[in-house]
């Protein structure tokens, strides 16, 4: 987005462990913004948060390895954990099963306002799962990869497209 001049519109908060917080600080984050002029790009936990955002605005999302049912299978990690990029540890609570629950979509409505990219080789989640949550939806399965999608630069101008960002300014 820095490159293309669009740095201002490009928003990337480091999310609290508490879904319930996660979605409080990206609310507030979109506040005022119109759904038609939104678009979120969520990783992994992050695209079940962008899911719920997506159908409560109204608003566009690409997913990447999306979760698509993270209280059960998040249920095995309370406790204190390791942060993913750092030598820090959080704590992910009991409580956080339910407030994930409540974010819970059983099927998106107005697939086209979805993009999903979901990779077979995707060694956290099940690449199957995310294409029939979001059928319907725009998709893009990777032959390969991983949960990362170490290889986004290659996928990287169809987000933007999709989102809407003129690629070629």
């Amino acid at each position: 987005m820095r490159a293309l001049g669009l740095s201002g519109q490009y928003r990337c908060p480091q999310l609290p462990a508490s879904p319930k917080e996660a979605i409080a600080l990206v609310e507030d984050l979109v506040a005022g913004v119109p759904g038609d002029q939104l678009c979120l790009i969520g990783s992994s936990l992050g695209g079940y948060y962008a899911t719920w955002l997506a159908e409560k605005t109204g608003c566009r999302a690409a997913l990447l390895n999306p979760a698509v049912a993270p209280p059960r299978d998040l249920e095995q990690y309370i406790g204190v954990l390791p942060a993913w990029h750092s030598n820090e540890t959080f704590e992910f609570r009991r409580e956080y099963i339910d407030e994930l629950k409540a974010l819970a979509i059983p099927a998106i409505t107005r697939p086209e306002r979805y993009f999903l990219i979901a990779a077979t080789g995707d060694e956290v989640l099940d690449w199957r799962e995310m294409t029939a949550h979001y059928a319907g939806a725009r998709q893009r399965v990777i032959e390969g990869s991983d949960h990362g999608l170490s290889d986004f630069a290659k996928y990287i101008d169809d987000v933007l497209s999709f989102c809407h960002v003129d690629i070629n300014p």
